[in-house]
C-alpha cells in the first residue's frame, strides 16, 4: 500500500462487533478532498450464496465520508442511508432467500473502499454482526414430540415466554427467536415440517403438537407466566390463529402476513378436523420473468365454501397484532388481517391491531436482513414473487421489530388476558 493509501482508515463504528439487527456508522477518513469513492459490502451466507450490495460517494472537503450525513450518488441505492449498505444487500444467485441456520456464530460482513477513478481497494473493514449477546443460553429441545431450540437470556429470571415459528419451507430458523431472547424474552424455535425426524409433508398437522409446546415453555422455570407469546409469519401465521383460538395459555400474538383460514394440511385437535381452504387455480399468474404470481390463489375464507376452513378466531383470549405488507404477493395479506378484524370486532372484541406497510413484501423479517423479494415456494414446488421494494421493505422491518418488541412487553408478564 503506498503512502497515500496507507493514511485512509474505514471506521465501523461505534465498534466492528454488534449485533445483527444493531445500527453502526461507516465513515471512511483521510481521502483526497471531493474524490469519488466507492463502497461495497459483502456477505456469504451459510448456503454459500454471496450477497453484495455498492454505493457511489463523494469525499467532502476534509476527505471523508459519513454514510450517515453523505448521500450515495449511484449503486444499490441513493441518497442518505446510513445503514444502506446492509439493506440493499441482494444474492448473486436470483431467488434465493438469505440462510443463517447457526446463530452460536456471527454473519460477516466485509466493507471496503474503492477509488471511484481507479477501482484500487483503498481500505476494507469486516462487520460481526451476531445474534446471541453474551451470557445468553442456546438450549436443544427434543422433548416429547417437541424439537426446537430455547433461547435464554442472560440474568436473573423468570422472562416472558415466546413460541416463534417460521415459514412452511420446513427445518428450524433460530435469527428472529435468538434476538428476540437477546432484548428479555426466553423464546421457543419451534419447528413444525422437516427437521429431526418431523415429517416434511405430512397427511395433516396436529394442533396437539403444538399444545404440547406450549405447555413445554409455559412450565420451564426461566418462563414468567401465566400466558406466552407466539410470533409466525406466512404459513406459520395460519398455525398461530389455530393455538390462539383453541389452546388455553396463550397472551399474544403476533401474525405477520398471515391467513385466518387453514391451508395446505388438514388440522386435526382431539375429535375436531380443519381441512385446508381449495386454491383457486385460475388465479395462478406467471409473471414476465418467469416467476410465479399466486397472492389471487388464496380465496377470501369467509365465503360459504370456504368456511370449513376458518379458523373460530372468535374464541381466542389473547391480544393479536397484525403486520401486513401491502405489495404481499404470496396471498392477500391485507384482506385475511382485515377479515380478522371484523370477526372479532362482530364478537365484541377490541383486542388487536394491524399495522400496515404499503410497499413491503411477504417475508417481514428483523432488521437489516437482506429484502427476499422472490424464491422457492415449498408448497408451489417452483420460484414465486414475494413482493416489496427494498427501502421500503427494510423500513417495514425496522418499524415493525419496534411494535414487536413493545407489544409482548406490554402484553407478557404483567396481568395475563386468558
Amino acid at each position: 500500500m503506498d503512502m497515500a493509501s496507507s493514511q485512509i482508515r474505514l471506521k465501523i463504528l461505534p465498534s466492528a462487533r454488534c449485533l445483527f439487527n444493531n445500527r453502526v456508522q461507516i465513515k471512511v477518513e483521510g481521502l483526497a478532498p471531493h474524490k469519488p469513492v466507492e463502497l461495497r459490502s459483502r456477505l456469504v451466507d451459510d448456503r454459500g450464496v454471496i450477497f453484495k450490495a455498492a454505493a457511489q460517494y463523494k469525499a467532502d472537503e476534509s476527505g471523508q465520508v459519513d454514510v450517515c450525513r453523505a448521500p450515495s450518488l449511484g449503486g444499490s441505492y441513493t441518497g442518505v442511508e446510513p445503514m444502506g449498505l446492509f439493506w440493499s444487500l441482494a444474492p448473486e444467485t436470483p431467488h434465493t432467500k438469505f440462510l443463517k441456520k447457526n446463530v452460536l456464530s456471527p454473519i460477516l460482513v466485509e466493507i471496503e473502499a474503492l477509488s471511484g477513478e481507479t477501482g484500487k481497494l483503498l481500505a476494507s473493514e469486516t462487520n460481526e454482526r451476531g445474534f446471541m449477546v453474551e451470557g445468553m443460553k442456546r438450549i436443544p429441545v427434543e422433548t416429547g414430540r417437541i424439537r426446537g431450540v430455547l433461547f435464554v437470556p442472560p440474568g436473573k429470571g423468570p422472562f416472558p415466554g415466546i413460541v416463534d415459528m417460521y415459514t412452511l419451507g420446513g427445518g428450524l430458523t433460530e435469527p428472529r427467536a435468538s434476538l428476540l431472547a437477546s432484548n428479555g424474552f426466553a423464546v421457543l424455535a419451534l419447528a413444525y415440517l422437516g427437521y429431526k425426524g418431523l415429517p416434511k409433508n405430512p397427511d395433516s398437522l396436529d394442533l396437539e403438537y403444538f399444545e404440547e409446546a406450549v405447555t413445554y415453555l409455559r412450565t420451564q422455570p426461566e418462563v414468567k407466566g401465566p400466558g406466552i407469546g407466539i410470533i409466525s409469519i406466512s404459513h406459520s401465521g395460519c398455525m398461530a390463529v389455530a393455538m390462539s383460538s383453541f389452546l388455553p395459555g396463550i397472551s399474544a400474538t403476533v401474525c405477520i402476513n398471515a391467513c385466518i383460514a387453514n391451508i395446505v394440511f388438514p388440522i386435526r385437535y382431539k375429535d375436531i378436523v380443519i381441512p385446508p381452504i381449495r386454491p383457486d387455480m385460475k388465479n395462478w399468474k406467471v409473471t414476465d420473468s418467469g416467476l410465479v404470481d399466486i397472492r389471487d390463489v388464496t380465496p377470501d375464507p369467509i365465503v360459504e365454501e370456504n368456511r370449513a376452513s376458518l379458523f373460530p378466531i372468535e374464541r381466542a383470549s389473547c391480544q393479536f397484532l397484525f403486520a401486513v405488507s401491502e405489495d404481499d404477493h404470496n396471498w392477500n395479506s391485507a384482506l385475511f388481517a382485515k377479515r380478522a378484524a371484523e370477526i372479532l370486532r362482530n364478537h365484541g372484541k377490541d383486542s388487536f391491531k394491524v399495522i400496515t406497510y404499503p410497499k413491503a413484501g411477504h417475508i417481514l423479517e428483523v432488521p437489516y436482513m437482506p429484502h427476499c423479494p422472490s424464491t422457492f415456494h415449498a408448497a408451489v414446488g417452483r420460484d414465486v414473487v414475494f413482493g416489496g421494494e427494498p427501502k421500503a421493505h427494510s423500513e417495514a422491518q425496522l418499524d415493525l421489530w419496534e411494535k414487536v418488541l413493545e407489544f409482548f412487553k406490554s402484553h407478557l408478564g404483567n396481568k395475563s388476558t386468558c
